[in-house]
């Protein structure tokens, strides 16, 4: 498989918290956070609330997006390309679960 992957940015190792530390546990938290924004989306019965919350939601999902594209871009996050075998063999998996319905 081929790594999608920029230059990683170096960072300090030892016993103290670096950059890649404190991003990684930021966006560990922010995408725990949209998680549970979304199961409060689910829940929420009063449409006031369901607004404020949706609004956080997708402020949210952004900021996730940013850290994620941060990281990325320092090279401390890689994509994997996936072979057109995996991605046709997914889309027939779930287009006959689709069919099923």
């Amino acid at each position: 498989m081929t790594k999608i992957c920029n230059e990683k940015v170096p960072v300090e190792s030892g016993k103290a918290m670096n950059d890649l530390d404190f991003l990684t546990d930021i966006l560990a938290s922010v995408k725990n956070m949209v998680n549970n924004y979304s199961y409060v989306l689910n829940e929420v019965s009063n449409n006031k609330l369901y607004d404020t919350f949706q609004t956080i939601f997708i402020e949210t999902s952004l900021i996730q997006r940013d850290l994620f594209e941060l990281m990325f871009i320092k090279g401390w996050y890689c994509l994997e390309e996936a072979e057109q075998k995996k991605i046709d063999e997914t889309y027939t998996k779930y287009s006959n679960q689709m069919s099923e319905l």
